[in-house]
């Protein structure tokens, strides 16, 4: 079964607490992947962005907010057992335990109406009945927005004159490290002509071996034979690596052609150049002001 979201969690974590005893979030986690029995893979899967996995994110955030409604009162550094309050609530326990549930009691109403400050976050979609944890919601927010720039920056590219695209790549190239300077690489590159090589540029600053490079702006599929006769330019040249960057797509049989061979040639399709575009800020800009996030400094506290 899929990982459950944080508000199916709650009622269930509650539960696992309802022994009255002290119970700490690491092995809450563990006892709350065995009830809804998560594959090994399933507790592994990480939270994009952040360094847990995502059962530990939406168990954290289940306690998090059974806290906030003095469902679970901590008691230390990732401790916390039931209330009485809490008792009460299994005692004729609701089908489930989400926000909308948890807005009757005031301390939670209180936390979520911010009390002259900003309303927390609210999860996916919005509304009170998300999903999501606000760190997946910042998430899946991003990557929404990253597809989107990615999809207006190749379709820029398509549109864009065969010199725009060559100079594209040098400043790609340039800004992952390669070529040294861009007044170097823009020499080496856009050599047209000799022998299905557009261009040659340098894998470091100090020269010491060179990629060859070829450029496709396609829309149709590259396919194999495109890909053989790239790598017989490469042998021609007693070159052992070389990247082919096209604005399309490569077909499977290309990509398996590629590690069939003792040359060394990175396929570069239309989404992974504009991923890569997005990623080291070619053509593409910051917008707005970057939000530090931060978490309790639990040491700060230790007496």
């Amino acid at each position: 079964m899929p990982i459950p979201d944080f508000q199916t969690i709650m009622l269930p974590l509650l539960r696992l607490t309802g022994d009255g005893a002290e119970h700490t979030l690491i092995a809450t986690v563990q006892a709350v992947a065995d009830e809804f029995h998560l594959t090994l893979e399933e507790r592994a899967q990480p939270l994009p962005h952040a360094h847990q996995t995502v059962i530990y994110n939406r168990v954290a955030w289940a306690s998090s907010y059974l806290r906030y409604a003095a469902l679970l009162i901590s008691t230390g550094r990732g401790r916390f057992r039931i209330t009485q309050r809490g008792q009460d609530v299994l005692a004729s326990p609701p089908k489930r335990i989400d926000i909308l549930y948890l807005m009757q009691f005031p301390e939670f109403k209180a936390f979520r109406e911010g009390a002259g400050t900003e309303k927390p976050p609210v999860p996916k979609g919005g509304d009170d009945t998300g999903a999501q944890t606000p760190e997946e919601a910042i998430a899946s927010g991003y990557a929404a927005i990253r597809a989107s720039v990615e999809q207006e920056l190749l379709e820029w590219v398509k549109a864009a004159s065969p010199s725009f695209f060559e100079q594209l790549i040098v400043q790609l190239l340039v800004a992952m490290g390669y070529g040294g300077s861009q007044e170097d690489a823009g020499k080496a590159v856009g050599q047209t002509g000799d022998g299905g090589i557009d261009g040659v540029i340098k894998e470091d600053r100090l020269g010491l071996d060179t990629i060859f490079l070829q450029a496709k702006r396609w829309d149709s599929t590259v396919g194999r034979p495109t890909v053989q006769a790239f790598a017989g330019a490469l042998a021609g040249k007693h070159a052992r690596r070389g990247v082919l960057i096209t604005t399309s797509t490569f077909s499977a049989d290309a990509r398996a052609y590629v590690g069939e061979i003792e040359q060394r040639i990175v396929l570069i399709n239309g989404r992974e150049l504009t991923s890569l575009m997005f990623e080291y800020g070619v053509g593409a800009v910051p917008i707005g002001q970057p939000y530090e996030l931060k978490r309790v400094d639990l040491d700060f506290f230790d007496e």
